[in-house]
């Protein structure tokens, strides 16, 4: 079963960056896509990000389109999320998971425990 963990989250003035990890200690998950997803208080689960993990496509959100980066690892079996000119609206728990889909969060079947990101105006 792949096993997925996120770190790297904190808190970060408007204009900062961060690095999202997102290990897996499971299963491999070659040949999954494996996406970031982010969810506000109050707000549905939002796609932010995805990249299939053995061609290494990518695929972003029209809201973080330029700003994030996303990336792999595939030795290290590891997803990095770069974020860049953080905004207060990025403010959210950030989540990775692994699936066959792009967008949809029901897509996916394997989820990490999520990583709160805090950027203050």
């Amino acid at each position: 079963q792949v096993h997925l963990v996120e770190s790297g989250g904190g808190f970060v003035q408007a204009g900062g960056s961060l690095r999202l990890s997102c290990a897996n200690s499971g299963r491999t998950f070659s040949g999954y896509t494996v996406g970031w997803f982010r969810q506000a208080p109050g707000k549905e689960r939002d796609f932010v990000a995805a990249i299939y993990t053995s061609g290494g496509n990518t695929h972003y959100s029209d809201s973080v389109k330029g700003r994030f980066t996303i990336s792999r690892d595939k030795v290290a079996e590891t997803v990095y999320l770069q974020m860049n000119s953080l905004k207060p609206e990025d403010t959210a728990v950030y989540y990775c998971a692994a699936g066959a889909g792009i967008v949809a969060a029901s897509d996916y079947i394997h989820w990490g425990q999520g990583t709160q990101v805090t950027v203050s105006s």
